[in-house]
């Protein structure tokens, strides 16, 4: 009797604890059985990687702007409401309509091969008779202003080897701007990836009014190395390169959104998804089908194990996050009034190979309680919870002091193929994903079912 009494006298204590003051124990104590169902459900067969492999295999490129991307919407919303998801629909987003059109590029001089190129995203094309140059090639920034007598009239190539993302994709961004400054007539990147094969991959650009729009490609590794090659045998490599790239108007599309509600605080949120558009020339299962499926399928196991939240647990499917931004900043517009329910924003956008657990972005107080919750994942390796972390699409609204968290992953060989025709299914590993789809399931479902919601804040700027 007093054992029994002492047990209650701490529950009842427990609860009344602010959940931060908690430490991981206790938390993994409370959820572990729930945590341990849906960890065996999402791992127990190959349904989410037989899901993005139907996305990507029946519609191919998902750009946005395209019926394709909007016939896979339609699919997405019909598939939602036959897995009996609640308050399935889309919300309108404008999006920009970049076409690529034709495209090529050609080394004339000094022997005539194709080159292997992308046209960046968002770039001006050639006149239709294209352009033909020397190429200048240089390693960096400051190299291109050192040699900048030497690039009027000519092609730049920024041939950087890559060290991180963070780091390279500043040329193909920035790149244009640069190169147009100091007088070229094109620029072209060493893609951004550590891995060639010949693959080019392509991405936005930025451009600047304070300068003329020039056309920008991606080089894929190999040529980019075998013009700097040339150049450095005091040889005068020269490109034709020819581009159909425009702009059309923009065009509407939807972001996709679909929820388990909160059996006591319906009004309050915990958000989850990736985005479901990619570029045209991806058919993009990590990037980002996986993200997409991986969230889907964590609210539909929930949903199908019986396991209503306390709080509303919200799948939405991004649009545009490869072009634009435009279906995460829409989110945040139409949801600003009800932005301090948001609880927990979660994104999976860095391929859905195996999970080492999450970045997070909010208070300390709030971090705290995201580690307890990391502690259910050790079991599949997922445990690990650090200090920074978010995504494109929720950065919005956790730049309002939403709490915000990444998926993270082993991302060995997620830009070997990130933004190329090469991200298909088979990059995939069945159990990986299955493991992404576990991890996502529970930090949603323990954030949402907790008695104290995690405090509000961003606690340090969102990434």
């Amino acid at each position: 009797m007093i054992r029994r009494l002492s047990l209650a006298v701490a529950a009842a204590l427990l609860a009344g604890t602010p959940l931060a003051a908690q430490d991981a124990s206790a938390i993994a104590g409370r959820y572990r059985a729930q945590a341990d169902s849906l960890i065996r459900a999402a791992t127990a067969d190959s349904a989410a990687w037989l899901r993005i492999a139907e996305m990507v295999d029946r519609f191919g490129p998902r750009f946005s702007g395209t019926p394709e991307l909007e016939a896979a919407i339609d699919w997405t919303v019909e598939q939602m409401r036959a897995d009996g998801l609640e308050n399935v629909h889309t919300e309108p987003v404008m999006v920009p309509r970049w076409v690529r059109g034709e495209e090529s590029a050609a080394l004339v001089q000094p022997r005539a091969v194709g080159l292997h190129m992308l046209g960046l995203g968002g770039s001006v094309g050639t006149p239709a008779e294209g352009i033909e140059a020397e190429v200048l090639v240089v390693g960096s920034f400051d190299e291109l202003q050192s040699r900048a007598g030497e690039a009027r009239g000519r092609i730049v190539l920024f041939d950087v080897p890559f060290t991180s993302y963070g780091q390279t994709v500043q040329y193909r961004s920035r790149g244009a701007v640069e190169a147009a400054r100091v007088g070229a007539v094109a620029s072209l990147i060493r893609s951004v990836g550590p891995f060639g094969m010949q693959s080019p991959h392509t991405g936005s650009l930025r451009y600047n009014d304070s300068v003329p729009p020039i056309p920008a490609a991606a080089l894929s590794m190999e040529d980019a190395m075998l013009l700097r090659r040339m150049q450095a045998r005091g040889e005068r490599p020269r490109v034709r390169l020819r581009m159909g790239a425009h702009t059309l108007p923009d065009a509407p599309s939807r972001n996709v959104i679909a929820e388990l509600r909160g059996r006591e605080r319906p009004d309050e949120v915990v958000v989850l998804g990736g985005h479901i558009d990619s570029w045209d020339v991806a058919p993009g299962a990590m990037d980002d089908a996986g993200g997409c499926v991986a969230a889907w399928e964590a609210v539909r196991l929930m949903a199908r194990l019986g396991l209503r939240p306390r709080r509303t647990v919200r799948v939405v499917l991004w649009t545009n996050e490869e072009n634009g931004l435009r279906g995460g900043n829409a989110y945040r517009d139409a949801h600003r009034g009800e932005v301090e329910n948001h609880v927990l924003a979660i994104e999976s956008d860095e391929g859905v190979f195996a999970p080492t657990g999450f970045g997070f972005t909010g208070t300390d107080a709030a971090f705290q309680v995201a580690q307890g919750i990391g502690a259910l994942l050790a079991p599949i390796g997922a445990g690990t919870v650090n200090r920074g972390g978010g995504g494109a699409d929720i950065g919005p609204i956790m730049a309002l002091g939403v709490p915000g968290m990444g998926l993270e992953v082993d991302g060995s060989r997620y830009f070997w193929y990130h933004h190329t025709a090469a991200d298909t299914p088979d990059k995939l590993d069945p159990r990986d994903v299955a493991r992404s789809v576990a991890a996502m399931a529970v930090m949603a479902w323990v954030a949402a079912e907790m008695p104290e919601r995690l405090p509000f804040g961003s606690g340090t700027p969102a990434n």
